[in-house]
């Protein structure tokens, strides 16, 4: 199957024409002014952006938690995805405590495969690092899972302490993998939580007052020591704030490079959302929403290439689930839907109101993901060679965020009502049409899992 798309406004994260493209397969071809070739469809996208698929290196599906399971499987939210201009997604398998990295590789990938609509990869998360798992760095690596997350929250569960962070970043060094942390202070957090139950004090409203900033400012500070000290290439998820943005800008004072993401719902919403009573709790999630003094530190910090990649964290959970912790907020499942609206709302919201350019826009939305977890130049980019995941896009068409008119598997949206400027139209994955007109073309399935590339922290 081949496809001309032609006359349209090809943006990358350094370039902006207007050209043609032709695809030939699953890659791009050609890339040229008025290219002469014969195609068996020709898409005519004068007034439309073109950009490369999106990349969202951040989210939960099927994913269990506090006794429950995300409500997005690799199907719904792929395919939701893939709506909103995300071709690749990056999962978290979480290691169970006591069990192997490679029981999780097979428990995760038995969820996947088959099953997805757009392209994936994971992470993985070590929750139990030892003599045993040890080797198994090795194996993931040679596996194509090259980027190892640790929690240094949720004792008991997740969390793993100081002396097990140095051991695996140490291996994690030597077998040319990268070791990212959701970086906040769990044993300060527990108290805090504790402390507020105890007064009584049960509403969403103390999900965020046991997390303050500082809880985040710390450990994030922590993290880029240890790294430091062992040299590992070093990426903070889901950074939240001021605070622990400082740190991330300090390491650089010492030549060292932190890599560091936010998520678009960090961007774009604030903690007043927690005074709603319990419908708070469509909002809570960890790290939690911030203030708006933090809203414009990250903004100014994707601009000074402080934080390279907004994600989601998409992990949504219906309603019903949500009320588990109706009285009490340490039972609320951690998480909120956003896979489907990463895109548009950056784009709404960044460039739009002139807080972003165009190319940092597609940096931070699909290139650095690709560069830094070692998908480029197969993805993140519009390249000769390189897969057709395109992204056709009206920068003018209007539109409202609903749970109406959403794909994702859940009944409430975090942005519910929120007018956006900016629509994904046409969506390619490796050279095939997979959304157009509103509908998905293909079934679960399409999506392949990407092997990755060994890291080296640069880009």
């Amino acid at each position: 199957m081949s496809t001309l798309i032609k006359n349209g406004r090809i943006v990358t994260a350094d370039s902006d024409f207007t050209a043609d493209i032709f695809i030939e397969g699953e890659t791009i071809s050609q890339i040229g002014k008025n290219l002469n070739v014969s195609a068996d469809e020709v898409i005519d996208a004068s007034g439309l952006m073109v950009f490369p698929g999106g990349i969202d290196p951040h989210v939960h599906l099927s994913m269990p938690f506090m006794g429950t399971f995300s409500s997005d499987d690799y199907t719904t939210g792929t395919r939701a995805a893939l709506f909103g201009g995300t071709t690749t997604v990056i999962d978290f398998i979480l290691q169970t405590q006591g069990k192997s990295l490679r029981h999780a590789f097979d428990e995760w990938s038995g969820r996947a495969n088959g099953n997805a609509v757009g392209d994936y990869s994971f992470h993985m998360a070590v929750t139990d690092f030892n003599e045993n798992t040890k080797p198994e760095i090795k194996e993931m690596v040679e596996e194509g899972i090259t980027s190892f997350k640790t929690f240094m929250a949720y004792k008991g569960a997740l969390m793993v302490d100081d002396r097990m962070m140095v051991a695996l970043m140490e291996e994690v060094k030597r077998q040319g993998g990268m070791v990212t942390t959701h970086a906040t202070n769990g044993d300060m957090i527990d108290y805090l939580v504790a402390k507020n139950l105890k007064a009584g004090n049960t509403a969403p409203l103390y999900h965020y007052l046991s997390q303050p900033e500082v809880t985040e400012a710390e450990a994030s500070n922590r993290f880029a020591d240890m790294a430091n000290y062992t040299g590992v290439p070093a990426y903070i998820v889901h950074l939240t704030c001021e605070g622990a943005l400082n740190h991330v800008r300090d390491a650089g004072k010492r030549n060292q490079k932190v890599m560091a993401e936010t998520c678009i719902q960090y961007l774009t919403l604030d903690a007043s959302l927690y005074e709603k009573n319990f419908e708070g709790a469509k909002w809570v999630m960890s790290p939690p929403l911030r203030e708006k003094k933090d809203q414009a530190a990250l903004w100014a910090g994707i601009n000074a290439g402080l934080l390279q990649v907004v994600a989601t964290d998409h992990c949504p959970f219906f309603w019903e689930q949500k009320k588990m912790g109706e009285n009490d907020f340490s039972k609320i499942p951690n998480g909120a839907p956003g896979i489907e609206h990463r895109v548009e709302l950056l784009f709404s919201e960044g460039v739009n109101k002139g807080k972003i350019s165009l190319n940092k826009f597609v940096e931070v939305m699909s290139t650095n993901a690709a560069k830094i977890f070692g998908m480029f130049p197969q993805k993140g980019c519009l390249a000769i060679g390189s897969d057709a995941d395109i992204l056709l896009f009206d920068p003018n068409e209007k539109h409202t965020i609903s749970a109406q008119t959403h794909h994702m598997n859940c009944d409430y949206s975090a942005f519910e009502g929120w007018e956006v400027t900016g629509k994904t139209k046409t969506v390619f994955l490796r050279g095939k049409k997979v959304i157009s007109e509103n509908e998905v073309q293909v079934e679960k399935g399409y999506g392949k899992f990407l092997k990755r590339k060994q890291v080296n922290g640069v880009i």
